[in-house]
């Protein structure tokens, strides 16, 4: 933690951290692997170029860049994510530097990276302007910034909203799906990029169970929605749950009994001036 961070927000991020070291988030990132390849294949990175993968979690997104030539290195808050990834990359015989981390402090020294890339991970720090500061700094001027954020009217944005009606965001903190909002991004991204582009793109979530067992899903191995429901009472657990088995269903584009929801999410691409 930095020095002179208030006690509150001490709490803060450890609450976070334990969020994303509850239950197992590759459990839920496998389902959009492929989607985060096609990301970093948007990106056309080159061999021997460095990339760091902010918010890394298990590698969605370092793996890929890795199998592209290029040197990278992936931070995460979470140690068990960590972990994953080094297994991950060792199963496929890739060379990734994966290190245990805060997006709003990272270690790396200025411009240390060719292109600095994070998917449904950085957007979730407390402190959205710390983030956008600490992006720039490590990316070497004509470097590429990329991320990937779940906007408020898509389906992931109105599933934190409908959590958050049973367990509230904590105070003080912004909602993580701000940074689905273009001109909010441009207003943190601020001085220092010369160029800025975004575009919406979609997530099409393919689950082999029905909407009920896809909460339950996420119930057991989401952390933010594994911390909801812990925090609630049994009458608290039952609402919350008929919300999100509402809202899956009522999205729901399979009719044979299993999950296909289409999560609308921003795509934003800038570069360090």
């Amino acid at each position: 933690m930095e020095s002179g961070a208030t006690s509150e927000l001490v709490a803060l991020k450890a609450k976070l951290r334990a969020t994303w070291i509850a239950g197992d988030f590759g459990q839920i990132a496998r389902f959009y692997s492929d989607q985060a390849e096609d990301f970093i294949k948007r990106l056309d990175l080159k061999p021997g170029m460095k990339v760091l993968d902010v918010a890394c979690g298990t590698g969605n997104l370092a793996l890929p860049a890795a199998r592209t030539g290029a040197t990278v290195t992936g931070v995460d808050i979470a140690p068990n994510l960590v972990e994953q990834a080094r297994e991950n990359a060792k199963a496929e015989g890739l060379n990734v530097q994966f290190d245990e981390g805060d997006v709003e402090a990272l270690v790396y020294h200025d411009a240390a990276f060719d292109a600095v890339v994070t998917m449904f991970g950085a957007m979730f720090a407390p402190r959205p302007d710390l983030v956008a500061a600490e992006l720039k700094r490590v990316c070497r001027p004509g470097g590429l910034i990329a991320m990937a954020n779940w906007t408020p009217g898509g389906f992931i944005g109105r599933m934190f909203k409908t959590t958050a009606k049973h367990f509230p965001l904590p105070p003080g903190m912004a909602s993580p799906v701000l940074w689905g909002v273009e001109e909010t991004v441009r207003e943190r991204f601020g001085e220092g990029i010369s160029k800025l582009e975004t575009r919406l793109q979609n997530i099409q979530w393919v689950f082999p169970f029905s909407p009920a067992e896809v909460v339950e899903h996420f119930r057991f191995y989401y952390g933010p929605t594994q911390k909801a429901f812990g925090a609630l009472d049994e009458n608290g657990q039952a609402a919350l749950r008929k919300d999100l088995e509402e809202l899956w269903a009522a999205n729901n584009q399979a009719t044979d009994g299993t999950t296909v929801v289409d999560a609308e999410y921003l795509e934003v691409i800038a570069e360090r001036a």
